[in-house]
């Protein structure tokens, strides 16, 4: 126990000898440059102006949360156009379902109908044929090939109307 002892006390030694002593002339010189060197002034601090209260008066103008008015020109676009979701059908499995969310798996040939094979999220394969809706913006499937299913999406055109938009379903 006693040359063990010895051994780590040795091994100290050894260590403490190896931190003194050195030139230390180059850390001195660049302490003195820092303590030498000038100090920059600080700008102030910014004067902070005193808040003002705003208060809205209707008299004579429009809600300010309503949409802005349209246009005789708008409204008669609008008007043109005619699209609109049909919200009396009744929804399709697939239509609870962003189209990102959804995978094309593959084709199925049935009885001459050609169909898509589908997965939701929740991981159920659907089939889909053509003129079946998927997707929340009242996606139409409209043609499928072996590669994809496209569709006709309705979708807001940002100015109170609606208009159509193609998207498509790609096989993985």
């Amino acid at each position: 126990m006693s040359r063990t002892r010895f051994a780590i006390a040795a091994a100290l030694a050894a260590l403490l000898a190896g931190c003194g002593g050195g030139d230390m002339s180059d850390l001195r010189q660049y302490v003195e440059e820092v303590k030498s060197r000038r100090s920059s002034d600080i700008k102030p601090i910014p004067e902070i102006k005193s808040y003002e209260p705003y208060t809205y008066r209707p008299a004579g103008r429009r809600e300010p949360f309503a949409p802005a008015p349209r246009s005789r020109e708008e409204e008669e676009q609008r008007a043109a156009t005619g699209i609109s979701p049909d919200r009396d059908r009744p929804r399709e499995p697939l239509e609870q379902f962003p189209l990102d969310s959804l995978d094309m798996k593959g084709t199925l040939v049935s009885g001459g109908t050609v169909y898509a094979l589908i997965r939701d999220p929740e991981g159920v394969v659907h089939r889909v044929k053509r003129g079946e809706h998927m997707g929340q913006n009242y996606g139409e499937v409209v043609d499928i090939t072996p590669s994809e299913v496209k569709l006709i999406e309705i979708v807001p055109d940002g100015m109170g109307g609606y208009m159509k938009r193609a998207a498509e379903i790609a096989l993985e």
